[in-house]
């Protein structure tokens, strides 16, 4: 690896039915170069079966249980404590990264000051892309957007489906918020929270796009019925993200993405329909009311955790809950 700091990769797992593209995760995984990981950590979350096969099969890699509450967060928090290197990375079971991810996603990290980074994810449809799904949503199946920087830039936070840290950032925040975050098909802003967090102490994040993967899209995910589930989802998710963090202010990219870029999105559909393109008109109907049906189910998820009309779950997340024992 020459001077470059080493790093480890960790890989959160929970259903056998994801178990094709984990093997692909972590073949890509230990398949990188030039940098290449000092070892690579697959974490099953809660599951028995999955666990023992993942060990009787998975033998170039180490296999770790979750020690942590149920959920993505303790999955990749377990597997950063094994790890010591000075540098992590995470991919997700479903993704399989380009040969040289790692290389171009740790080489911001020669600047002290970055705490963190991103990279670029496509999405790798199981059958062809909606015609109705315009490029600034498709954060909804994983994949980056229209809006995201074209070339290596700060930003305030990068998805953990692509991420790497610097382990002592990681370690001071007490790493992923437990019990906030992906379980099964529940999905909350866990990264984001993170990366907050990690920056809070003037630190910062890079979004490297020339670090690819490519996301896994199955079928179920390529509905309108799956959109607008997971932008009701994603409105309830960062409304308890701002509360944890104790203030609104941690939204203020939501806020530019819902004034600026949706609004671009839309004139831009609606400019299509206006102009006599044929067959393309119906498209760029369906792609501006797409884009108005996922800021309305969105509004809709945050004003019914806001206004706490829905019931509490049990147990709460409040503080990250990485312990070094």
């Amino acid at each position: 690896m020459g001077g470059a700091a080493e790093v480890s990769i960790v890989i959160p797992c929970h259903t056998e039915r994801n178990w094709d593209t984990l093997v692909g995760a972590v073949a890509a995984a230990l398949g990188q170069h030039p940098v290449a990981p000092v070892e690579v950590v697959v974490v099953v979350d809660h599951n028995p079966a999955l666990f023992e096969r993942a060990r009787r099969e998975l033998t170039s890699v180490t296999v770790l249980e979750n020690r942590f509450e149920q959920g993505a967060s303790g999955n990749r928090n377990t597997g950063a404590q094994h790890t010591t290197t000075p540098l992590i990375a995470f991919l997700d079971c479903d993704i399989a990264a380009g040969p040289d991810w790692l290389a171009q996603l740790t080489e911001p990290f020669a600047d002290p000051d970055v705490v963190g980074t991103g990279g670029a994810i496509a999405a790798g449809w199981s059958r062809s892309r909606p015609s109705w799904l315009p490029d600034e949503l498709l954060w909804a199946v994983g994949a980056s957007y229209t809006g995201m920087p074209t070339t290596t830039a700060p930003v305030r936070n990068v998805w953990s489906a692509s991420m790497a840290v610097r382990r002592d950032a990681f370690t001071a925040v007490g790493g992923f918020r437990d019990g906030f975050g992906k379980i099964g098909k529940r999905n909350r802003p866990e990264d984001t929270d993170l990366c907050l967090r990690m920056s809070a102490g003037g630190g910062h994040w890079m979004y490297v796009p020339g670090a690819v993967v490519e996301h896994d899209v199955p079928r179920e995910r390529s509905t309108f019925r799956f959109l607008m589930q997971r932008c009701y989802a994603e409105g309830r998710g960062k409304v308890q993200m701002a509360r944890l963090l104790r203030g609104s202010r941690s939204l203020g990219a939501e806020r530019s993405y819902v004034s600026r870029t949706l609004p671009r999105a839309v004139l831009r559909e609606a400019s299509g329909v206006v102009r006599p393109t044929g067959r393309g008109r119906a498209g760029h109907a369906a792609r501006a009311g797409t884009v108005l049906a996922a800021v309305t189910a969105a509004a809709v998820g945050g004003a019914v955790e806001a206004l706490g009309g829905v019931r509490r779950e049990p147990h709460p997340a409040t503080e990250p809950s990485l312990v070094t024992t």
